[in-house]
């Protein structure tokens, strides 16, 4: 594989962001080789300083149309190969994405500004990915075909799973590498080609990571990179030659997507927004209560589509709770890897930040205020840094409570029996996921058949496991990524009936 002139290894990427020295990366990786972008040119800043780290010019129109005819061409090649090929290739991944994890992670803080530690996790969700992929393509014996019962003998029915064509995948810049693996791993189990568009935000990993799955080997052609901003994904999604488009963004820009989709009768997959709810129950564990409300609500900065940013708390541990929950908040650490005991990052950009500070804002002049915030770095200008914001009793009809700020901001509202709690959760455009706190097991039960989200967690922080599944109900998103589901989002269904 060439990559001319630009650092496109982890190590390489690394050193050379390290050097001080200005850093150029490409704008596409087509057929197998990485060129310079012919659009217009991207500054990649550091959230943490503000600073630059890198540039690239983004992939024209022209390019995108090249990377979907490599796909194209590259696809007959891949589809034919069988299950037991496809797992080696895909377990190859894993193990060089594992050999690269300490590197990997360290340009996942610099780029995306998370914590060391939310950062390591990120790149090990990435080799778990890429290797349950690689075993269920090892494992599962209808991945392609499967025989059916059709309740006759003179008859044989077969089902068969045929990769739809070429994908075109759209990743945001909260997960960088995490989104990536779910989309790729399952789209290349199902047989498909692929033409990658990360987000112009955070470049520098998913460069990283790309060029480690060629390495392993990964075919020229099978997975093909674009970088640019929504021109360039506009032109992806649009073009004809994409059979599926799986976005992951807001709800916003989903909706796009979709009616794009719809011009050509394009499947696809959507990935979107959320203001999801934690219910702490009157019999919860508050230590634990507090655990999860802050991990729901302030990992990532706040920065998921999973944040569980509505906090819902039984009158009678109500008090009790707040108490805790107020301490934990004030306790946070915002800050940068420069910073000693940070422990919440920056917010991705200056754009994200100002809207985020608008919510604040708004709440202030509607004479709402913080019931805990957590502490800012005295430098903190020279990111892009906002405390962690709590408030306590925010009207329901209030934007607080009612739409996605996608930053450090949770509410806290109180309710008098579990059918309210769910009443009150469900009463949102959003449904992607909800947590419990309760040591009842039949209130769990019934509590989660109830509420209306693509996923709950019982005393259980926010993990998801590749073999499991993620998607939500109502404007959250349509269709679901990971587990046998992931692979399908990919094929087309086929029947063949024949005589016996």
């Amino acid at each position: 594989m060439k990559t001319y002139d630009y650092p496109t290894a982890p190590a390489d990427l690394s050193a050379a962001l390290s050097s001080g020295a200005a850093l150029a990366l490409p704008g596409a990786l087509i057929d197998g080789v990485f060129e310079a972008g012919k659009g217009a040119q991207q500054i990649v800043l550091n959230p943490s300083t503000g600073g630059a780290l890198c540039e690239f010019n983004a992939a024209t129109t022209a390019q995108v149309d090249r990377a979907v005819q490599a796909a194209k061409e590259a696809l007959p090649g891949w589809k034919a190969r069988n299950r037991l090929d496809r797992a080696r290739v895909l377990r190859a991944i894993a193990d060089r994405i594992e050999e690269a994890h300490d590197t990997l992670a360290a340009l996942q803080v610099v780029n995306n500004g998370k914590p060391a530690g939310e950062a390591d996790l990120d790149v090990l969700d990435v080799i778990n990915t890429f290797r349950y992929y690689g075993d269920l393509c090892a494992t599962m014996k209808n991945l392609q075909t499967d025989e059916l019962d059709i309740g006759v003998t003179s008859y044989r029915a077969q089902m068969h799973y045929d990769a739809c064509g070429v994908a075109g995948l759209i990743v945001p810049w909260n997960f960088p590498m995490v989104t990536t693996a779910w989309k790729v791993a399952a789209a290349l189990a199902a047989g498909c080609t692929i033409v990658l568009k990360p987000s112009e935000l955070t470049p520098v990993a998913e460069l990283a990571l790309v060029s480690l799955m060629h390495e392993a080997g990964l075919p020229a052609g099978v997975l093909n990179l674009v970088f640019g901003a929504a021109d360039t994904g506009r032109a992806l999604v649009q073009h004809p030659g994409i059979a599926k488009v799986s976005f992951t963004g807001s709800t916003e820009t989903g909706s796009a997507v979709m009616r794009d989709c719809a011009q050509r009768i394009a499947r696809v997959s959507l990935e979107l927004g959320g203001k999801s709810a934690l219910i702490v129950c009157a019999d919860a564990n508050l230590q634990l209560a507090v655990e999860l409300a802050v991990s729901g609500a302030y990992t990532n900065a706040g920065q998921m589509c999973s944040a569980t940013s509505r906090i819902l708390v039984h009158e009678s541990v109500y008090a009790s709770f707040m108490q805790q929950m107020q301490e934990a908040v004030a306790a946070i650490k915002v800050g940068g890897p420069q910073h000693i005991g940070a422990n919440m990052g920056p917010i991705i950009s200056a754009r994200q930040k100002e809207k985020v500070q608008s919510f604040i804002t708004q709440a202030r002049e509607d004479g709402l205020k913080p019931a805990a915030t957590g502490s800012l770095p005295d430098d903190a200008g020279h990111g892009y840094f906002i405390a962690p914001h709590l408030y306590a009793d925010v009207p329901l009809s209030h934007p607080l409570w009612t739409d996605e700020i996608f930053g450090p901001v949770a509410c806290v509202r109180h309710f008098n029996s579990n059918e309210q709690a769910v009443q009150i959760a469900n009463e949102s455009e959003y449904g992607l996921v909800a947590t419990l706190v309760t040591e009842d097991s039949a209130a769990a039960a019934s509590m989660s058949e109830a509420l209306q989200t693509g996923l709950v967690w019982i005393n259980t922080p926010q993990l998801i496991f590749p073999g499991t599944s993620w998607g939500g109900y109502k404007r959250s998103g349509i269709g679901r990524e990971l587990g046998v589901a992931g692979v399908r989002a990919y094929q087309e269904m086929k029947q063949v009936l024949k005589n016996a």
